[in-house]
């Protein structure tokens, strides 16, 4: 993860949800640079009480090119708003990579990762330790668009940090669940749902907070008051999977186009024959979502 304030709700609901157990976070450079990524996952888990839960610091730049970040939705911190005081513990010191490699390695059954960043951290991993893909269940994602995209015309952010990166996930043969923007906009953090979260505790309090910062920014950069609450989906889409609708397609993603750097190109009706390799969300159950987001958020 990234964190970023929807990469904060996201961890919320993870750690909220007993269908799921959060075995590690590891950090990546993205909607900030490392330093600050991971200071600020850090001071999330202080918050919430769970400094059991080890924190990798990853990737500082992608696998090629120079580091886009996206102070201008999230703050200079990465995670701007509300005051979130500094955290009780550090991080691990093995880092994100090898603390993933060790956390396969030791599970007793096969675990889901959910990116919610660049995926870089994932590319490394599978080049470093291809052993570790025997106990990968799945990769539930949070990244690419069948349509238009959010940073350029054509590629949503994740993807567009690092389209090397997500070309080796998604040809890595592994399931994949691509929970991108045609899905997650529909996740809409209306002023009406932020007041709903505020309602549910000390951590909703803090997520409606932290929501009112991006929504100011949204409504800036997009003319949006109600934005999407995109890293969620990828967490709901492994407790819930009936929330999330999703079609099987092929998705493959452009490196090199001077216009399309980043794009994930969807084959969504199956034109060019090539083997599909990820199930792409395309519908999501709102009042579902919300009211699993309102149920984990009571439980911290």
């Amino acid at each position: 993860m990234d964190p970023g304030h929807d990469d904060a709700l996201a961890l919320m609901l993870a750690l909220g949800s007993p269908g799921l157990e959060v075995l590690a976070v590891t950090t990546v450079a993205g909607n900030a640079p490392l330093e600050k990524t991971t200071n600020n996952a850090l001071r999330l888990l202080s918050f919430l009480g769970r400094g059991d839960v080890p924190v990798g610091s990853g990737a500082k730049r992608p696998l090629s090119g120079r580091l886009v970040t996206a102070e201008s939705i999230h703050g200079p911190s990465g995670l701007d708003g509300p005051e979130i005081p500094p955290a009780g513990f550090g991080p691990d010191p093995r880092g994100a990579v090898e603390l993933i490699a060790k956390t396969l390695r030791e599970a007793t059954r096969p675990v889901t990762l959910i990116p919610t960043g660049p995926l870089t951290n994932v590319a490394t991993l599978l080049r470093e330790h291809p052993e570790a893909k025997k106990k990968i269940a799945r990769i539930s994602l949070m990244g690419g668009s069948i349509g238009p995209g959010n940073t350029t015309p054509a590629a949503e952010f994740n993807v567009y940090v690092d389209p090397e990166a997500a070309k080796e996930v998604f040809g890595s043969g592994l399931p994949v669940t691509m929970c991108g923007l045609d899905v997650t906009h529909q996740a809409r953090v209306t002023p009406e749902r932020r007041e709903i979260l505020r309602r549910t505790g000390r951590a909703g309090e803090l997520a409606a907070d932290l929501m009112e910062f991006y929504a100011s920014t949204y409504r800036k950069t997009y003319g949006l008051d109600a934005p999407p609450l995109h890293d969620p989906v990828a967490v709901a889409a492994v407790l819930a999977p009936e929330l999330v609708e999703t079609r099987r397609m092929r998705v493959d993603v452009e490196c090199r186009g001077e216009f399309t750097r980043g794009e994930t190109v969807c084959d969504l009706h199956g034109v060019t024959g090539r083997e599909p390799n990820a199930d792409v969300g395309v519908g999501l159950d709102e009042e579902g979502f919300f009211e699993l987001l309102r149920t984990a958020f009571e439980r911290l």
